[in-house]
């Protein structure tokens, strides 16, 4: 609770111009939003992709209303946005269709990311969740990584709360015995967080514009 009240006074005050609260922002929540994107593209194209979500969140953070769960569920469809976009572009199979192979067997070298790896526990246990099947990968990191709760996670994915609910629990389920196969990785499933639960939380609006363009480099 108290980051995040932490991160929603960050973000008002971002989105009145300071630019201070938004690298306090960028900084809390990139770590994780970095990982989520290595799932979809992969770690060679996370960081580019990463750059374009964070460009769109700053122009767009004005029209944003919420609380740090609602932020961190914007940020995530605005980057799984941006990943379909570059998938796209590339000519590989949108993220969205429901096949299981999408993922499985990408490799993802995480050792270019420290801050990444500290959030995931270790580049290592990233690369396990990209074998893992596409929807139980996007809810776990989602749900686990990210810190959504399970609403939150479905309206990302354009699921039900259900739907996402029983993913996640299967990709841990799997994850849980992955790890348990390589000794490298053992106990670095309990230093994940945990699954988040809905809260009861009050969403008001901050709608004062701010002025200030920013780029990947101010962050």
């Amino acid at each position: 609770m108290g980051d995040d009240a932490e991160l929603t006074a960050a973000v008002r005050a971002a989105q009145n111009g300071d630019e201070t609260a938004f690298r306090t922002v960028y900084r809390t929540v990139h770590p994780r939003l970095l990982g989520y994107v290595r799932t979809l593209v992969g770690d060679l194209d996370a960081e580019d992709v990463s750059s374009e979500a964070w460009l769109q969140i700053a122009r767009d953070l004005e029209r944003f209303s919420g609380d740090a769960d609602r932020f961190r569920g914007w940020a995530a469809r605005i980057a799984r946005n941006r990943a379909l976009d570059h998938m796209r572009m590339r000519g590989r199979r949108p993220a969205t269709v429901a096949d299981e192979t999408e993922l499985t067997g990408r490799p993802a070298e995480s050792d270019t990311a420290g801050e990444a790896m500290e959030a995931l526990a270790t580049g290592r246990t990233l690369g396990l969740i990209a074998r893992l099947p596409q929807d139980q990968a996007e809810a776990v990191v989602l749900r686990v990584v990210m810190g959504l709760d399970a609403k939150t996670a479905a309206e990302t994915l354009g699921k039900r709360p259900g739907a996402v609910r029983t993913a996640a629990h299967r990709g841990l389920k799997k994850l849980a015995e992955l790890l348990g196969e390589d000794p490298e990785t053992a106990g670095a499933l309990d230093a994940l967080p945990s699954q988040r639960e809905p809260r009861s939380r009050a969403v008001t609006s901050a709608g004062v514009t701010h002025t200030c363009a920013r780029t990947q480099k101010d962050m």
